[in-house]
């Protein structure tokens, strides 16, 4: 019963394979073989668009290396205060561009409310040479309190970036389980809506260790080569990494695995539901749920073998759960047994 997190899964079997494959014989290196190559096209293919890809070791690498590109002198990007950049990937969004800010924005269940975030714009006004400058604005999908921006709210947020000149970055952490929640296209749900740049993660969903930023702005592509060799990103054999991905978008593997984590997730949710001693604290929309127990539960839980995380209860929810009640945190993935799923709910 492994609910800690996504990350926490082995490799899928075809992505394991395909790396047993390209191990063979010889490439050139640096990101110039033919199936660095294919894959990028592949990219390409998959968002209806040329795009300029960037293979990365990490999603805290991607999400780095995309505010970095954006960076201004005094640069402020605008982020939910709950998102990842803000309070997991200890200060490197700011360390890779060299000292730019981020402002947090609030809003319910890890979504940046638009009105907070145009009142938080606001408080820097580009002629306040003191305060610093806007340069991004950056949302993640899905959150991380596992829900999903809806196209019309992702819509909303460009809106007011591109009303602002300001780029739109994506953190698709678990842009798979958000893509296939919402039964959209990855084009609608990314430059159809006004996203510039995106962290596409394959790290959560099956892959080994494989993310990706996309420019859907080719021509900024040259300025990302230096940045990526400067942020020690460019893997001499990077193959590997293109492996990974070559069986992960094959046949849309990626889309079946996040379908079924986010089934179990579903699973998970409706018997937690079910249960007189647990409650959701809200809807789950991926393979993230949030849970509220009270703690003795909780320690009894782990005590017959379910692992999964305390969790910060949320700005907007403080105040919400009794004394003897925590929040917590469960993940499934593409590894995730429906057994154990039930093996849990029983327990509770």
């Amino acid at each position: 019963m492994i609910f800690s997190s996504d990350n926490w899964a082995g490799a899928h079997q075809a992505i394991a394979e395909s790396l047993v494959t390209h191990a063979k014989g010889y490439a050139s290196a640096y990101g110039t073989s033919e199936l660095d190559r294919k894959v990028e096209e592949r990219f390409s293919e998959v968002f209806e668009r040329d795009v300029a890809v960037f293979f990365v070791g990490t999603g805290t690498a991607a999400n780095s290396l995309a505010l970095s590109i954006a960076n201004r002198a005094g640069g402020i990007a605008f982020c939910h205060r709950e998102a990842h950049v803000n309070v997991d990937e200890c200060g490197a969004p700011q360390f890779f561009s060299h000292g730019a800010r981020l402002s947090a924005v609030g809003g319910a269940r890890g979504k940046m409310d638009p009105a907070k975030l145009e009142a938080e714009i606001r408080r820097f006004p580009k002629e306040n040479v003191h305060g610093g400058q806007p340069m991004a604005v950056t949302l993640t999908q899905a959150t991380e309190s596992g829900t999903v921006y809806s196209l019309g709210e992702i819509e909303a947020i460009a809106s007011i970036a591109r009303s602002q000149t300001l780029p739109l970055h994506m953190d698709g952490a678990r842009f798979a389980n958000a893509l296939v929640s919402l039964g959209t296209t990855p084009a609608e749900m990314t430059w159809k809506r006004g996203i510039d740049l995106l962290s596409f993660g394959g790290t959560k969903n099956g892959c080994w260790c494989a993310e990706a930023l996309v420019l859907f702005d080719p021509s900024r592509a040259q300025e990302m080569h230096f940045l990526r060799k400067r942020s020690a990103q460019l893997f001499s054999k990077s193959r590997f990494v293109a492996a990974q991905f070559d069986a992960y978008l094959a046949g849309d593997l990626w889309l079946d695995l996040a379908r079924h984590a986010n089934a179990m997730a579903r699973r998970l949710a409706d018997g937690i539901t079910a249960s007189a001693e647990s409650r959701l604290a809200w809807a789950p929309d991926a393979n993230e749920v949030f849970v509220v127990l009270k703690r003795e539960a909780a320690s009894r839980l782990r005590q017959q073998g379910a692992l999964f995380y305390d969790w910060e209860v949320p700005h907007d929810l403080e105040g919400s759960l009794a004394e003897d009640e925590g929040l917590f945190r469960l993940v499934t993935s593409f590894a995730t047994r429906a057994e154990d799923v039930d093996r849990f709910v029983a327990a509770c």
